[in-house]
This record gives structure tokens, C-alpha cells and sequence, in this order.
């Protein structure tokens, strides 16, 4: 085609919060692995396919730190290993019961443990690293545990950023531009300290622009450039009521053979108890239908912002990444025949970067709060449902404040504060106050808010009492079961004291 439709922008988020050594089953490790295994492996080998044939700026991945921590950490390779390794294992065991689920099972197990010993053996980060170098992906950022940061106190919100883009500057060798604020919240003033951070571009779903996402924009005295998610296209996918893993050939997420773990059904229909097997023939075909149906929404939008606006226009369509294998078992081959399909129909496919180097970015706008949630506001992070732990959060980031501000003049590195920064971190986790808010898993998210909560509690009864070497101790235990951000420095905290104190 001789000219081009417009430009396409995939964004996918990957995280999950810290699971390591906190549970296996049905939520804890068994979360990271699964999703391990069946979305973070599929979906590099659909990207590294595509890089073989030549596709470059594939799409924007981002790859929250706290993720990242887990998908290098040597505790959980061994266990990432030994869980593929047992998935093969209920293949041979399922055979005699469900001898077509056993074949399919055995094979993509073996196909993920070779993938994993050849790819991933030294953790995610050369991966993503790799594909980062090529030109294939553009990865973003974000803070250390994915904190709703619209709730926090500005300290504390600057103090887990940096600490984020500090931390993926370790393992990928260049401090990212952009980032996947938390759940798309914002707060008036938020891309200040962005700049400040050096953050270039960050995403806000649609409604914050309201709907007219043809564009990334400037926010409002700033350099700093907010793209938008059209979902107009995005929930052609994946949405409130419907999308595409709902059809009825695609594998079903819910219904389980019990004794094996296995998912041998397909989806069927919406309220049918019943399920038929799965068919893999079935599936594969409603991909191509899907993916083609995909590509042509895109087009259309494309045309219609050209029509509107008199020029090329964008469409950016985020998901998390989890949602592609773990949730959607076929999402990852869709992936690949839309990445496929959208440059042969003239899309021009590029990442956020390419976004703005194509002259996607217009006039400046003023945003209001927002998040991705439901009612595009912050009822989610901050409603009745959680109102407590709300509360407790404010209690933890009050008490991490004025631990650090009691040390009067730190020369070095404190380990104990350095610990309770972590389990802060880790308490003031958005994921908590999801799973609560939607009742998914949630009296794990409140036992783990509440763990890390009384841990912050602890250290910050300890120190004020005088009691350094009892706090050491306790923060040597905490430190053994949570050792991720072993470079977190809480020192970043008085620092950012000082600077605020210096420009009042």
C-alpha cells in the first residue's frame, strides 16, 4: 500500500507484585510461574519470531521492577525450572485419563522447559535487554512496587520511582524515558516530578483525554508527553463485558480437570455448564478470524481520525502482558498475526518513542486524576471497600518519613532503615487494594498488607525506643525472606528532604 493508514502502538505491562517465599497455591508462587510459563515466555518468542523476520519497534514492553526482581532472582529460577519440570510431569501422569490434554501438555511443557534452559537461564533482564538492543521493543519503567502514587505522599512517591528507574537502569543499562505509571493513576502535578526524574512519556487511559487519544500530548507546563489509550480498539480485546478470549473456541480459563491442573475445555458459551473439549484446530482458526478482525478495526479507526482530523493519526492499545497465554491461552499467536497483519494493511507499527518521532505529539492539555480502573477514577485504590487499608498506608508512608528524618545526618548506608524502606515499599503495593476492591484473592491481599504493614510497624517502634540492635535483628529476618532491592539506599529519602528544604 502506498501510503501509510496511520500509526499503531501496542503497550503491554508486565507485572506482578512480590510472591517469592509468600504462599504457592492458589495465590502466590504458582501466580508468578504460571504466568512465567504461559504469557513472559510465549510472548518474548513471539517477539524474537518477529525480530528473525525483520520487524523492528515491535511494540512498547514494560516491565515493572518488582517483576523484574522476581524474573531474576536465582531462588526463583530454580523454582521456575522445577515448575516446568512438574508440568511435564502431570502430562505423563494424565495420560491415561485425558490422553489428547496429556500430549498437547507434554509437548508445550517440554517446548517451555527448552525455551527457558536457552533463554532465560540468567534471568529476564538479558532477555528483555536483548530484545531492547535490537530495536525490537522500547521498554518502559516505573516505581519499585507499583504504588497507587495519586495516594502517596510526594516523598515517598518520588523516593519509589527513582528507586524503580534506578533499579532498571541496573539490569538494562540505561535508566528508561518512559514508564507505566501504577494502574495509569495520576495526579495533578505528577509529571513535574516525572521530569524531574527524567521521564519522558507515560500512558493514562482514554477518558483522561477524553477519548481523543489520536494523539500523545504534552501535560500542561511541561515537556513531559502523555499518550492515551484508545479503547475504542483496546476493548475489541479485552473489555468490561466482552472481547475476543470470550469466544466460544478458545480454551476456558475457569473450568479445570482438578486432579491434573489441566484445562481441557473450551469456552463454549457464556452460561453453558457443559463445556466441550477443547479443539486446537477450533482455536486456530477463531485466532485468524479475531486477528483479522483486529487489523480491520484498526484501519477503520485509522481513517476515521484521518477523515476527522485532516492528517495521520495513532492508536495506542494497552493490555497487561498477562492477559496474552495466561488468561487468553491463544493471545500470544493473535499477537503474532496482528503484528504480522498491521504493516501488510499500511499500519505504520511502531513504539511510543517511534510515536513521538513521527510527530504524533500535538498541543498541550490539562489532565484531570485519573486511573485505568473502573470509573476511570480512583474508587478502586481508594473506596469504602478498602478504606482501612487506605489508612494503614498512610500510617506506613507517615511512619517511613519520620524514620528517616529522625537520623539527623546519615553517613552511610543503615541497613535497618534500608529494610524498612523495602517492606514499605512492599505494603504500599496497588495489587492489595485491587484484589480487595474486586474480590479476587482477597483475604491473601489483606494478609499481605497487613505482613508488611506491622513490619513497618515494628521497625518504626523499635528505633524511636532506642532498641537499634533488637531492629537490626528483625530487619536481618524480614531481609531474608524479602530480599529483592538489596541497592534500595533510604538515604534517597533524606536527600529528597533536603532538596525540598533547600527550594522552600
Amino acid at each position: 500500500m502506498s501510503r501509510s493508514e496511520g500509526t499503531f502502538c501496542l503497550v503491554l505491562h508486565s507485572h506482578l507484585p512480590w510472591l517469592a517465599r509468600h504462599g504457592s497455591w492458589p495465590v502466590g508462587e504458582d501466580w508468578l510461574y504460571q504466568a512465567w510459563a504461559h504469557s513472559y515466555l510465549p510472548v518474548v518468542d513471539v517477539l524474537h519470531r518477529l525480530a528473525d523476520r525483520g520487524h523492528r519497534n515491535v511494540l512498547t514492553l514494560g516491565v515493572t521492577p518488582v517483576l523484574a526482581a522476581q524474573l531474576d532472582h536465582p531462588y526463583t529460577l530454580r523454582a521456575m525450572h522445577s515448575w516446568l519440570a512438574d508440568w511435564q510431569l502431570r502430562a505423563h501422569t494424565t495420560h491415561a485419563r485425558l490422553p489428547e490434554v496429556a500430549t498437547r501438555e507434554h509437548r508445550a511443557a517440554a517446548q517451555a522447559l527448552d525455551t527457558f534452559e536457552r533463554t532465560w537461564r540468567h534471568g529476564g533482564s538479558p532477555v528483555f535487554r536483548g530484545l531492547a538492543d535490537a530495536g525490537v521493543v522500547e521498554l518502559l519503567g516505573g516505581p519499585l512496587t507499583h504504588p497507587f502514587g495519586p495516594l502517596l505522599p510526594g516523598r515517598v512517591r518520588r523516593f519509589l520511582l527513582d528507586g524503580g528507574l534506578r533499579d532498571t537502569a541496573r539490569r538494562l543499562g540505561a535508566r528508561p524515558e518512559g514508564i507505566w505509571a501504577p494502574e495509569c493513576g495520576y495526579a495533578p502535578g505528577m509529571e513535574r516530578e516525572y521530569a524531574a526524574s527524567g521521564v519522558a512519556r507515560f500512558l493514562v487511559d482514554g477518558p483522561a483525554l477524553h477519548g481523543d487519544t489520536a494523539a500523545a500530548h504534552p501535560v500542561d507546563g511541561s515537556d513531559v508527553v502523555a499518550f492515551g489509550r484508545d479503547l475504542e480498539v483496546t476493548y475489541r480485546v479485552w473489555s468490561p463485558r466482552a472481547g475476543y478470549p470470550g469466544g466460544p473456541d478458545y480454551r476456558d480459563f475457569h473450568t479445570f480437570d482438578h486432579a491434573s491442573g489441566f484445562k481441557p475445555f473450551r469456552v463454549t458459551g457464556k452460561r453453558v455448564a457443559q463445556k466441550a473439549p477443547y479443539d486446537p484446530d477450533r482455536a486456530a482458526a477463531a485466532v485468524a478470524k479475531d486477528a483479522a478482525d483486529f487489523v480491520e478495526t484498526v484501519v477503520a479507526r485509522l481513517r476515521q481520525v484521518r477523515q476527522r482530523r485532516g492528517r495521520p493519526g495513532l492508536v495506542v492499545a494497552a493490555y497487561d502482558t498477562e492477559l496474552y497465554g495466561h488468561w487468553w491461552h491463544e493471545g500470544p499467536a493473535f499477537l503474532e498475526a496482528v503484528l504480522t497483519a498491521l504493516p501488510e494493511a499500511g499500519v505504520h507499527v511502531t513504539t511510543l518513542r517511534g510515536a513521538v518521532e513521527a510527530g504524533h505529539v500535538e498541543e498541550p492539555v490539562v489532565l484531570p486524576p485519573s486511573s485505568w480502573g473502573s470509573g476511570k477514577d480512583w474508587r478502586v485504590w481508594d473506596g469504602a471497600a478498602v478504606a482501612d487499608m487506605v489508612a494503614d498506608n498512610t500510617d506506613v508512608a507517615t511512619r517511613l518519613l519520620a524514620a528517616v528524618d529522625g537520623v539527623s545526618r546519615p553517613t552511610g548506608r543503615d541497613a535497618t532503615l534500608d529494610t524498612l524502606a523495602v517492606q514499605a515499599a512492599l505494603a504500599l503495593c496497588s495489587d492489595w487494594a485491587f484484589m480487595v476492591t474486586k474480590d479476587s484473592a482477597a483475604h491473601y491481599a489483606r494478609r499481605r498488607a497487613a505482613e508488611h504493614r506491622d513490619r513497618v510497624r515494628e521497625l518504626t517502634d523499635l528505633l524511636p525506643a532506642g532498641r537499634h540492635a533488637d531492629a537490626a535483628r528483625r530487619a536481618a529476618d524480614f531481609a531474608v525472606q524479602d530480599d529483592l532491592f538489596g541497592h534500595l539506599d533510604a538515604r534517597h529519602l533524606v536527600h529528597a528532604r533536603s532538596r525540598a528544604l533547600a527550594h522552600a
